[in-house]
């Protein structure tokens, strides 16, 4: 069995696609796409994926882009149980809320606020900050009376949210701002598999943050 995994290694959706392929145990194909190279443009590349975007996995003819969908599929075929993404629908529900919430709102707002900056150089909008902050203090209710995003036990909601709120840490957002927020992220970073081997790719980002803001 082969899965080909293609990515960049300090993007936050490609890290989560990493870390979730650790919690269930499944090795990767690593395939990594250079951005700055214009090698997600290529046809090939589009061939896999039409979006031109990263991360992408080809398993076995499934071609699949977008990390939260990678994530799933990833958990439902080769987890050795259901605790990472429930068969329940309630409890998949709240799963697939968080998920959906990261990629269209706390994630969203993060790259609206901070890519202006690190590529066009864009100086930080305050209104964008705001939604930001606003995002956050939403995760913030959500985690009011749950040890974990979803729940009482880890899923692939915290294994997508780490990715992203790890990434915003790395680029100055104040995470302690948000009490329940603070006190999961130590939670998480203690339980979720690999995060400690993840720390190499956390700090290419922060390498190239700091390249591009000089």
């Amino acid at each position: 069995m082969t899965i080909d995994f293609y990515y960049t290694p300090g993007s936050a959706p490609c890290r989560a696609v990493l870390l979730a392929a650790k919690a269930v145990g499944v090795k990767l194909n690593l395939k990594e796409i250079n951005l700055m190279k214009g090698e997600h443009l290529t046809p090939e590349y589009k061939k896999i994926n039409p979006q031109h975007t990263v991360p992408a996995l080809v398993d076995d003819g499934l071609l699949l882009s977008e990390s939260r969908a990678i994530i799933t599929y990833l958990v439902s075929q080769y987890g050795k149980d259901d605790s990472l993404y429930p068969k329940d629908p309630k409890k998949r529900a709240v799963v697939d809320q968080r998920l959906y919430f990261d990629a269209s709102t706390l994630y969203a707002r993060y790259a609206d606020l901070y890519y202006p900056l690190y590529f066009a150089g864009v100086p930080l909008d305050s209104l964008k900050a705001d939604k930001l902050r606003d995002a956050y203090q939403v995760l913030n209710n959500f985690l009011a009376n749950s040890k974990y995003a979803a729940g009482d036990h880890l899923t692939v909601a915290d294994i997508s949210l780490l990715a992203s709120i790890s990434t915003a840490e790395i680029s100055g957002f104040n995470i302690l701002d948000y009490e329940n927020v603070a006190k999961w992220y130590d939670t998480v970073k203690a339980t979720v598999p690999g995060y400690d081997e993840d720390a190499k790719n956390r700090e290419g980002f922060k390498q190239m943050v700091e390249h591009l803001t000089k």
